[in-house]
């Protein structure tokens, strides 16, 4: 109890304290005060600087606990947490000696919330594998980020998902392999890292005697034998190996496939006790009201700032070795002869060449960054920011030109059954079906197909009349029936759409009021019943 001495500690009267200072002496107590003193403002730093992105995550409804459950949760040992080096989840920062990432950011909003203590440990000579055995056998607490996998589930906590990734099959660059499916890596010989969770898949298709699994704390031995000619093909995670790739300037490496069929949802893995079942639970309640878009565009932006800082630092090296170079060549044409003179200038244009590819190469990675940016993450639709910058353009269009100008608005009638009664990842891949309708139903180059937010979906078709939108419309309608999706939970036990459509068929029309009168449409279909299209004509 407070104000009781524990076992084995010396109470101090007043007098006796003053007696005992002038014995030893004030220096051995100042020093004592120091030491103290300095452990208590560096604890709660160290544990700070690591949680600096909570504040990218946001709850999208209140998460409710008692008092009584902060109590318990404030009260635990701190946790042990380890962690694996994989971009953008969770990248180790070596200037600081601690981990970012989206799994980071993650954890440091729920454990802030929950009061939980922590130390995350850099674990930088373990292996993948070692770590997650080591909280498998309660050596650790915590492992991030990891998928799941039956067997690890078996000797382990999994809390539910908040980052989903993908697979790629990396090839030497240049080589034009014939693989379109994971079963197709069947004929050839395939390195992954030991433990990943699609090393069992990986067993199943590819010969014992053609598979090679690296057991490594990191990566680099897999690429080394890739590049070697060791192996053929290395199967790993697309946006781990694109920040790598220019990190360890793997350039003469490509991802030749990305295996979208063997998705990986990441989440955080407890080591299995009666004590860590409360908290994986309460994690859950946070998790599943969670929303980390913010984190992820700063971390995959974090991505692009690497590698324009590795661009101008590129730069910076590629000048001194040209002044350096030129200094040479201005000697050697001092007290050389002119054979020798035109043999260092054929050396530096082959510099030259070799840097302006890997200047191509950037660009193309830029590009390619630019292009995600557009992007939704879930359904592979273009974005809210891609359709505004749409719209703007074809609204402008459509003022100068009078062609008309049809907006689809569309949504998922009783989607939130949907989440309720089949759970939020199944919702998730109604999602992705009815963005497949959508973009086979809306087929020309000049339309946009965009998810605009939650379950609402816009296409943008320019130079479309009234009756054509609808034609699309119906398609889309029709298309998602087709599905059979179930919706036990809504009046009719199957997935349907409303959709509202606002054509603009002159030159008066406002985009505002384009956005306004879909909208309306959208809600006068719902009101008449839902599972049906209402238009109008500006």
């Amino acid at each position: 109890m407070a104000g009781e001495p524990l076992m084995g500690e010396k109470r101090w009267s007043g007098h006796a304290l003053w007696r005992h200072i002038g014995s030893r002496g004030l220096g051995h107590l100042w020093r004592a005060l120091c030491v103290a003193l300095c452990a208590w403002c560096i604890a709660p730093l160290a544990q700070a600087a690591a949680c600096e992105g909570g504040q990218h995550v946001r709850l999208t409804r209140p998460v409710e606990f008692s008092a009584e459950d902060l109590a318990y949760f404030r009260a635990m040992a701190p946790l042990r947490v380890l962690s694996a080096d994989a971009p953008p989840m969770s990248r180790y920062d070596e200037q600081r000696r601690t981990y970012t990432g989206i799994s980071v950011d993650v954890w440091c909003f729920i454990a802030a919330r929950l009061g939980l203590r922590y130390e995350l440990i850099p674990g930088r000579d373990q292996t993948v594998a070692q770590k997650i055995l080591q909280v498998q056998e309660g050596a650790a607490d915590v492992f991030i980020p990891l998928s799941l996998q039956s067997e690890r589930a078996q000797r382990g906590l999994f809390t539910l998902p908040y980052y989903e990734s993908y697979y790629a099959v990396i090839a030497r660059k240049g080589w034009r392999l014939p693989i379109r499916d994971i079963v197709d890596l069947a004929q050839y010989r395939v390195g992954v890292v030991r433990g990943v969770a699609l090393e069992p898949t990986l067993k199943e298709i590819v010969p014992p005697h053609q598979l090679f699994s690296f057991d490594e704390t990191s990566s680099a031995g897999l690429f080394l034998a890739l590049r070697d000619g060791s192996i053929d093909v290395a199967v790993f995670n697309k946006s781990i190996f694109a920040e790598k790739r220019y990190l360890h300037e793997y350039f003469d490496l490509e991802d030749v496939l990305t295996l979208y069929g063997n998705p990986r949802a990441y989440r955080f893995y407890f080591s299995p006790t009666p004590q860590h079942e409360r908290v994986v639970a309460a994690f859950d309640r946070y998790l599943a009201a969670m929303d980390v878009t913010e984190s992820i565009a700063v971390h995959e932006e974090g991505e692009r700032q690497f590698i324009e800082r590795y661009v101008a630092q590129r730069g910076q090296r590629i000048f001194l070795q040209v002044a350096s170079v030129s200094a040479v060549v201005l000697a050697l044409v001092l007290y050389l002869s002119l054979r020798r003179y035109r043999r260092l200038v054929r050396l530096l244009e082959r510099s030259n060449s070799q840097i302006r590819r890997q200047q191509q190469a950037l660009q193309a990675a830029n590009q390619e960054l630019e292009r995600q940016s557009q992007t939704d993450g879930l359904t592979g639709l273009a974005n809210r920011r891609e359709f505004d910058h749409a719209l703007r353009r074809e609204q402008a269009r459509q003022q100068r030109t009078g062609a008309p100008l049809s907006l689809l608005m569309v949504d998922v009638d009783h989607f939130k059954c949907v989440n309720d009664h089949y759970g939020h990842a199944m919702g998730d891949d109604y999602l992705r079906a009815i963005a497949r309708v959508l973009k086979t139903a809306v087929g020309r180059p000049t339309d946009l197909v965009a998810r605009y937010g939650g379950e609402e979906f816009v296409c943008l078709l320019p130079d479309t009349a009234a009756e054509d939108a609808l034609k699309v419309a119906e398609r889309i309608r029709q298309g998602v029936a087709e599905l059979g999706l179930p919706n036990a939970l809504a009046a009719i036990p199957r997935l349907t759409l409303s959709i509202g459509i606002a054509t603009a068929s002159g030159t008066s029309a406002a985009l505002q009021q384009l956005l306004a009168q879909a909208d309306t449409q959208l809600y006068a279909a719902k009101h008449a019943g839902r599972d049906r299209i209402h238009a109008v004509v500006l």
